[in-house]
């Protein structure tokens, strides 16, 4: 499972963890998350988050 990042403030998105608090359930891969999700952060939108780098 892969982390996306916003680009804007660094928001890590892990596919294995999920957002629970966001309803966003754990092992919800990143094309399953909606398309008008934000950041729950900054509110970035979710096409400006790249994929992490290790």
């Amino acid at each position: 499972m892969a982390t996306y990042q916003c680009t804007a403030c660094y928001f890590p998105y892990n596919e294995a963890d999920g957002l629970p608090d966001e309803g966003i359930p754990a092992g919800t891969k990143w094309e399953d998350v909606p398309a008008d999700w934000v950041c729950p952060d900054c509110g970035t939108p979710k096409s400006n988050f790249t994929v992490a780098e290790d």
